[in-house]
């Protein structure tokens, strides 16, 4: 028996934190977004014991898929900004069953008082925030201390949403994964795009723009403050989202985008990116009363969230795996589905509303073929030993 437990710990998918997380995220966005999608068809009822469908599936794909990529993602690249041994085995075994508890009691009725289910499907983020503080800490790593401030706020959302059943929580929970896709997006997508473009000669290098990507932060710290006090309507909301879109779009300009366009694993970082400014422009215009405000949130979660993960998860699974990071014929396939999903989903319902069923339909079954694919090419690298470890 004990060497039967020893194997388990010792197996690869245990060895860093974005292999058991990205199979775990994507195989739970695809079993919710299954859910999602026969419930708009009528064949699925979504858990209601807690919850409406729509705050079930929206609490759902942020704090059950998005919360385990981002888990995957910080865990492993916090490793390497403090150059310290990564979570793996028995600690890391502990943070994914924790994350698998709160996804069942939020999932299933188990008769457990309101208290506990709150306790169990926060110590995830707890324990995550935890797990990155020691490494943090340890080397003082004070650039890096701002994901432990935004892992926080989304526990307190999280709570105020289990508490309230309101949904401004949710609103506030995809601004905060907004604003990390803004952060680290400002410092990878420039860096992945011109050590991309140095290797096939192109005389090119980052520029540096420190004020805007400040200015990026504080304007999407303002539009969080805004949906707090002002909710989802008004002009100070709208002035503030048309400048956050003017700045982020002004950082944009200077990633050498239109010379990246053939290189997919990075130029699906930039699409999300540019969902992003979309996004923002979508909250002005909806707090104007132009638009519904699920249009903007939409451009955010299906777009830019669902751009930047699914690159990544491509990303640092061939790169952390000893592979080229190269985009096969499936990859290049599964990064335009999510776009058309994307745009199904968003503009399905600006161009055609009395067809809104078939778009949110459509759009689920779309995304759930994508991670399906993701699966089907990239679980194998995630469940086996690195490349050159199998060589060897």
């Amino acid at each position: 028996m004990p060497e039967s437990s020893k194997g388990l710990i010792d197996h690869p998918v245990l060895g860093y934190g974005f292999r058991p997380f990205f199979l775990i995220g994507a195989l739970y966005s695809i079993i919710s977004m299954l859910i999602w999608g026969g419930f708009y068809g009528g064949y699925v009822t979504p858990p209601l014991f807690m919850i409406d469908p729509v705050s079930w599936h929206a609490h759902e794909m942020i704090y059950g898929y998005t919360l385990a990529i981002v888990a995957g993602f910080l865990l492993t690249a916090v490793s390497n900004w403090t150059e310290s041994a990564p979570v793996r085995g028995f600690h890391l075994l502990g943070l994914c069953l924790t994350w698998f508890a709160g996804r069942v009691v939020m999932n299933f009725d188990l008769g457990l008082p309101e208290f506990t289910v709150l306790v169990i499907e926060g110590a995830f983020i707890l324990t995550l925030a935890f797990s990155l503080s020691i490494p943090l800490f340890k080397n003082w790593d004070m650039r890096n201390f701002v994901f432990l401030v935004l892992l926080s706020i989304l526990f307190t959302c999280d709570i105020f949403f289990l508490i309230t059943k309101e949904r401004t929580p949710l609103y506030v929970a995809v601004m905060i994964i907004v604003t990390m896709i803004s952060l680290i997006g400002g410092r990878i997508i420039p860096a992945f795009t011109v050590d991309a473009l140095q290797e096939r000669g192109e005389d090119v290098e980052e520029i540096s723009q420190g004020k805007l990507d400040v200015l990026a932060i504080l304007s999407l710290v303002l539009i969080v403050l805004a949906l707090v006090f002002v909710k989802q309507e008004g002009a100070i909301l709208a002035g503030i989202a048309f400048l956050s879109t003017i700045i982020h779009a002004l950082r944009l300009r200077r990633y050498h985008t239109r010379k990246i366009m053939n290189d997919p694993m990075v130029w699906i970082l930039h699409v999300g990116y540019s969902w992003v400014i979309l996004g923002l422009f979508f909250i002005g215009v909806s707090s104007l009363g132009f638009l519904p405000f699920s249009i903007a949130l939409h451009a955010f979660t299906a777009g830019a969230i669902g751009s930047m993960t699914l690159g990544m998860m491509c990303r640092v699974t061939l790169g952390h795996t000893g592979r080229n990071k190269i985009a096969t014929k499936l990859t290049k396939l599964i990064f335009l589905l999510l776009q058309c999903a994307a745009f199904m989903r968003v503009f399905g319902l600006m161009i055609a509303t009395d067809y809104s069923i078939e778009w949110i339909i459509g759009s689920a079954m779309l995304w759930v073929i994508c991670f399906a694919l993701y699966l089907l090419i990239y679980a194998p690298m995630l469940w086996k030993p690195d490349l050159d470890e199998e060589v060897a």
